[in-house]
């Protein structure tokens, strides 16, 4: 069973974020590679989350608008 994605880490730059283990970063266990892979709030923020629902309420709306017209 996977295991729950945090939003909002605490240190995301500790963990390796590429499987359902969240290894340490100097103890990297699944084969993932030499490097890490980071969590979405370093790479787009910390609103990343909402970003992303904001996205899907744009769609809909187009969607509605289009299917009224």
């Amino acid at each position: 069973m996977a295991k729950k994605f945090p939003l909002h880490p605490k240190h995301p730059e500790r963990n390796c974020w590429g499987c359902d283990r969240y290894c340490s970063v100097d103890a990297l266990s699944c084969g993932n590679g030499s490097d890490r892979t980071q969590h979405p709030i370093e790479l787009l923020g910390d609103d990343w989350y909402e970003w992303e629902q904001e996205n899907e309420a744009a769609q809909q709306q187009r969607q509605q608008t289009q299917a009224a017209a």
